[in-house]
């Protein structure tokens, strides 16, 4: 999916994965991961989740990553906060005391925004991403990471041939090919969503799961 996909997404408002209330299964499964308070962590691909002033109330340093302006824009407005913009390469950096929005296309900023971050959660970004994306992404993100960094991913898995993406179909061994050479990987649950999620069965799905995921980068 290109730049302009996802940017006619938010303009349109046809942002079906963003959600009123902070993600349950991160609310369950973080405090697994023992990340230390004012840890730097990374939200990529991050829009206007709610889930960003969750993990601030924890004691940690949110950066996330945002393409659309509009949705850096409204996550601001929304949560009331006056953020300081300043350039960064290839993109703008909206700061505030715990919470900061990079405006940028995540393939393209700066690495060292990357790698100073010792904590990731990634709800909705693999699974944005088609098969021939998630190589890249995988490289170009979570191998400028840290050793020693720990992660929280949710992924999505349903037959691909179903539903045109996305959000796409990630399964576990996908996981475990993309980075499982540098990152131990622990399944923490996995589940059967699809009475939950309409919008699936009415397009002629018939399984939906989603997986969660702890994740340790192994020393460099």
């Amino acid at each position: 999916m290109d730049a302009d996909y996802w940017l006619q997404r938010w303009q349109e408002s046809r942002t079906g994965w963003h959600r009123d209330a902070v993600m349950p299964l991160l609310q369950k499964h973080w405090p697994a991961l023992d990340v230390p308070p004012a840890t730097r962590v990374l939200v990529p691909l991050c829009g206007k989740t709610l889930d960003m002033p969750w993990l601030a109330s924890q004691g940690l340093r949110v950066r996330g990553v945002e393409l659309a302006q509009l949705a850096v824009e409204q996550f601001f407005n929304e949560q009331h906060l006056q953020p300081q913009p300043q350039s960064v390469p290839h993109g703008t950096i909206y700061q505030t005391s715990q919470i900061e929005i990079i405006n940028a296309d995540i393939f393209t900023i700066d690495k060292a925004l990357i790698a100073d971050c010792g904590a990731v959660y990634d709800r909705a970004a693999l699974i944005a991403f088609p098969p021939q994306m998630r190589e890249c992404y995988a490289r170009e993100v979570y191998d400028q990471l840290p050793a020693g960094c720990r992660g929280l991913l949710i992924t999505l898995e349903y037959p691909q041939h179903e539903m045109q993406g996305p959000p796409f179909s990630v399964e576990e061994r996908e996981a475990h090919r993309l980075f499982g050479e540098q990152w131990d990987i622990d399944l923490l649950e996995h589940r059967d969503i699809l009475a939950d999620q309409p919008t699936f069965s009415g397009q002629g799905v018939t399984a939906l799961h989603t997986s969660v995921y702890a994740l340790r980068r192994r020393g460099v």
